[in-house]
């Protein structure tokens, strides 16, 4: 390649590596600026990651596809694309299934590769990066296959990473009948059909593991801390709030503690509630503003919300598409869904392999076919037994976010070496950026970011100096 070229590796190629690369192709064919963007994943398909790949058509997008473009410039690109897709008019207020969306991250990566082919090229490797070293001109990456990819920035885009497992106690962790990440191609295959199934964690993780296997003859049990399941969206065909006014009252006007922003929101609710009959506005309305008021709290506050508001928040924030939330109810309903507040205590595995008896909190023993870790994904990274994360950490390229959650990163999402040390040109988006912003987990800030950190890296990083 051309001597002058912008080398930027991306390691990741789920939704968020997928709209970061798309995004670094943007900006290489508006600025004219040579590029190639190497997009690094072992994954067969691009776009999907986690979140997206599944082919469950009852796996479907928590937020309506009229918000869900890629673009933030372009409001219903993902609405349009549908429609060609299909052949008829998508509706903007539609929930449609997941792997839907992962296609279209894909196509616009496409699309963007092409506008830009005189500019940049995006070259995709199907392997896994396994380190990050510094190098005076730059990074190296080390692969899984023992190739190496010299680079002069790279772009974490590890989106979810491991699930977390400190719940798990000892017995259960070494069942041939316990399912780590629901996520894992396959991974429900082998549950047995005539067996019941015990859920632990009741978020959106579980209520789509529910949808799949809920069936006659077998009653899935879910359990959590609390027992509370996500509220759902409101109903198609609901009024919807109108927008504030100008010069009305800016959530950034609370007070900069956990208790007044608590007061806060709840006035808000209640005053959403009583002019439009919902409080859903309310959530809607502050989350723009949450890595601010994340970062007004105090540290103390922000413990204190981890550890007595978090489930609370959650709930409210992640909402459930009204076809989930119908179908959930439905089985509650008929038996074939229990959802209560418990911890897993204890587990003993059956001789023949075939059940697991587990005990709970609240006293109860239940003999199942298969538990299911459904509590989400780690984001301590110094749980994490990633060998990326890890030798970054080791190395002082990264170091923990505030509460140990993600990596510490400036305000453009470069990672702050440990030490006061000077940072490495490597940058991060999305999930690994929550200790900072708090709210980092959704298309709607990934996006922002994704163009962000392409500008950043591409008008700022210097060019390697012709030969």
């Amino acid at each position: 390649m051309p001597t002058d070229t912008l080398r930027v590796a991306v390691a990741g190629a789920g939704a968020a590596g997928t709209l970061a690369a798309a995004r670094l192709l943007d900006t290489a064919a508006r600025t004219g600026r040579r590029t190639v963007v190497d997009l690094v994943d072992p994954a067969p398909h691009t776009g999907r990651g986690l979140a997206y790949g599944t082919d469950d058509p009852r796996h479907l997008l928590n937020v309506p596809a009229g918000r869900m473009s890629a673009r933030p410039d372009a409001a219903g690109d993902f609405v349009r694309w549908l429609s060609a897709r299909t052949g008829h008019e998508a509706d903007p207020g539609a929930y449609v299934p997941r792997a839907l969306f992962g296609d279209y991250l894909a196509a616009d990566l496409d699309r963007s590769a092409a506008a830009a082919r005189d500019a940049a090229t995006v070259r995709r490797h199907h392997d896994r990066v396994l380190a990050v070293e510094q190098l005076p001109d730059g990074v190296r990456l080390r692969l899984r296959t023992g190739a190496t990819l010299d680079a002069d920035a790279v772009i974490l885009a590890l989106g979810n990473l491991e699930p977390a497992t400190a719940w798990l106690p000892p017995g259960l962790a070494r069942s041939p009948r316990f399912v780590a990440d629901p996520w894992r191609p396959g991974a429900l295959a082998d549950i047995p059909a005539d067996q019941d199934v015990l859920l632990v964690g009741t978020g959106l993780t579980m209520c789509d593991t529910a949808r799949t296997l809920a069936a006659p003859g077998r009653t899935v049990h879910a359990v959590s801390r609390h027992g509370l399941l996500p509220q759902p969206h409101a109903a198609p065909g609901a009024a919807a709030a109108p927008p504030a006014r100008p010069g009305g009252r800016s959530p950034l006007t609370a007070p900069h503690d956990l208790t007044g922003l608590k007061r806060l929101v709840r006035h808000r609710a209640a005053l959403h509630r009583r002019l439009h009959g919902d409080w859903r506005p309310a959530v809607d309305e502050l989350r723009p503003h949450i890595p601010l008021l994340w970062q007004q709290l105090p540290p103390s506050d922000r413990q204190r919300f981890l550890a007595t508001e978090l489930r609370e928040w959650e709930v409210h924030r992640h909402r459930l598409p009204p076809a989930t939330d119908r179908a959930l109810t439905a089985a509650r309903q008929s038996g074939l869904l229990t959802v209560r507040a418990a911890e897993v205590t204890g587990a003993d595995t059956a001789d023949d392999g075939r059940t697991v008896t587990v005990r709970l909190s609240d006293g109860r023993s239940l003999t199942v076919g298969a538990v299911v870790n459904c509590t989400g994904t780690e984001s301590r990274v110094g749980q994490l037994a990633d060998p990326l994360v890890r030798g970054l950490l080791a190395s002082g390229t990264a170091a923990p976010g505030p509460h140990g959650l993600g990596f510490d990163t400036a305000s453009d999402g470069r990672l702050l070496a440990a030490g006061g040390r000077p940072a490495a040109p490597v940058w991060t988006l999305g999930q690994l950026r929550r200790g900072n912003l708090w709210e980092t987990t959704a298309i709607p800030e990934i996006r922002v970011q994704a163009g962000e950190l392409a500008t950043r890296i591409l008008t700022r990083t210097p060019a390697p100096a012709p030969v």
